[in-house]
């Protein structure tokens, strides 16, 4: 407890007492000598069994059980009291909590499930087991309770996250909805077998409780396949990255946050999370070619000669030959074959123009040179992100796609970028490909970035 912000203490605080008075006051004015205790025992059971089961997603910062489902069903079963017991079973979980986020999750859930709770009977919901005259009618204050439920502990959530500082203040169209609702609609969809819970108990009984935690931990484990499996494909990429990384040091980090930049350009053009992730894998990979060029043109501080810088060009394709056998990366092979084309025809390695290059690859191509500018080399510090996305504008329209710049600097209005501290000791062939064609042009004038995405 003393390990959060004055704030959050007090919210916690104000929540479980806010809990504890709605249970108090029910135990002195309700009705509550008709609950079933043996039915109450069990959903609470049920509750604390889901709630130990939830898997985490999004890196173990967000979480999702169907314990939802055990708290509307005893709505339905035992009314409101019963369903804030329920909830308030969140305590017991068998996962490794502190006591303030237990008492914060049994607090929440508590009222959550006493005012959807309150709302099903408010709207005609019968408190019991609901025999075959409660149907249809039963649905429409269910479901209604489904969406009460939701938006307490949505509500109660927010409002923890705002006293620890981890909101900030966006405009709605510039706000990640996507993941939010995902999540959101697979905890109401959860939530709407509590119906289905309570319908058979008045044919099963407390079998029932078997019936739904059976399908409820086969669930959970295909769920977990799918979680370990992008973990693996994750993993996978990154043990790639660092094998470009112990030859090329410029891609020391680089690949990683091109990959970020990438995912950032994706969420704010709204692509599905799958998609996006698609993205990020194609910023990951897209100097893997690297591994098929020699490490002495890679890391050589002079000027390249024309086979030198001819092998440089070669990296898109033997990066896509490297990687095409990888059947989930999908869209993200475009992107890393053609990630050095040019909007106006000029880039390598097929000469595509406008349309014609792959939506991955414009979309890299933005990520990587924004990267390469806000990176600080040995022979100049790194352009702010101000700086560099008024090169990338510059340049819009005949090296990058308009739309792919104007995203990433939506993106990075709303999230910032972090400039990275190392130094890159050398040159990158983006520098030298500048320096020879102001060498051709025969001009003193200052190296531009539009000759500066080669290399990196």
């Amino acid at each position: 407890m003393r390990a959060l912000p004055v704030a959050a203490r007090l919210y916690v605080g104000l929540v479980a007492l806010g809990a504890a008075v709605v249970v108090l006051l029910e135990v002195i004015f309700g009705p509550i000598k008709g609950v079933d205790l043996g039915t109450l025992v069990l959903l609470a059971t049920l509750f604390v069994v889901a709630e130990s089961i939830g898997t985490m997603v999004d890196s173990g910062k967000t979480g999702i059980s169907p314990s939802s489902a055990a708290s509307l069903a005893a709505a339905v079963l035992v009314g409101p009291f019963g369903a804030a017991i329920v909830g308030f079973s969140s305590v017991l979980v068998i996962r490794r909590q502190d006591l303030v986020k237990r008492l914060f999750n049994g607090a929440q859930f508590g009222l959550a499930g006493y005012v959807s709770g309150y709302v099903f009977k408010l709207l005609g919901g019968r408190v019991g087991v609901p025999g075959e005259e409660a149907f249809p009618w039963a649905i429409l204050p269910f479901m209604v309770a489904v969406l009460v439920y939701s938006a307490c502990n949505t509500v109660l959530v927010t409002g923890l996250m705002w006293c620890l500082g981890e909101l900030r203040i966006q405009r709605p169209r510039r706000m990640r909805w996507r993941p939010l609702a995902t999540l959101e609609l697979s905890s109401i969809g959860y939530a709407m077998l509590g119906l289905f819970i309570a319908a058979i108990w008045g044919a099963v009984g407390p079998f029932a409780v078997l019936l739904v935690l059976l399908p409820l931990f086969i669930a959970r484990w295909a769920f977990d396949q799918y979680v370990f499996q992008q973990r693996a494909h994750d993993a996978t990429l990154a043990t790639l990255c660092q094998a470009v990384e112990t030859k090329d040091y410029y891609t020391r980090g680089h690949c990683m946050r091109v990959a970020k930049a990438a995912g950032m350009i994706a969420e704010e053009l709204g692509m599905p999370v799958e998609r996006a992730q698609t993205m990020r894998y194609a910023g990951m990979l897209h100097d893997i070619g690297k591994l098929g060029v020699p490490t002495k043109i890679l890391q050589k501080a002079g000027k390249l000669t024309e086979d030198e810088f001819a092998a440089i060009q070669l990296h898109p394709m033997r990066g896509y030959e490297i990687v095409r056998e990888i059947d989930f990366l999908d869209e993200a092979l475009a992107g890393i074959m053609h990630h050095h084309e040019r909007m106006d025809g000029g880039g390598y390695p097929m000469g595509l123009a406008g349309e014609e290059i792959p939506e991955a690859a414009r979309l890299v191509s933005v990520a990587d040179v924004f990267d390469c500018l806000t990176s600080t080399r040995s022979y100049r510090t790194a352009w702010s992100a101000a700086d560099a996305i008024a090169e990338l504008r510059r340049c819009a329209g005949t090296q990058f796609d308009p739309r792919m710049v104007e995203a990433l600097v939506r993106a990075v209005d709303r999230e910032g970028w972090e400039v990275p501290d190392l130094v890159e000791p050398m040159k990158d062939e983006c520098e030298q490909i500048a320096e020879r064609e102001q060498g051709k042009a025969g001009t003193g004038a200052p190296v531009r970035v539009a000759g500066e995405t080669s290399r990196s």
